[in-house]
């Protein structure tokens, strides 16, 4: 299944941020995705891409 990238540059950056601290953090998604909406200043629609985002990948795992 392909995803289909945001517009959204905040969005972009949000991902690439999420990604490599999941990676380098012990913190769970939910925690690292609340922090990125302030971050990047992510509007409720983002937030819920972003959101979809990472679920669907870790479920294709």
């Amino acid at each position: 299944m392909a995803t289909i990238m945001p517009e959204s540059e905040n969005v972009q950056k949000a991902i690439k941020w999420v990604s490599s601290n999941l990676e380098e953090e012990n913190q769970t998604l939910a925690k690292l995705i609340d922090k990125a909406v302030f971050k990047f200043d992510l509007s409720p629609k983002d937030t819920e891409f972003l959101t979809k985002f990472f679920r669907e990948s870790q479920s294709s795992k």
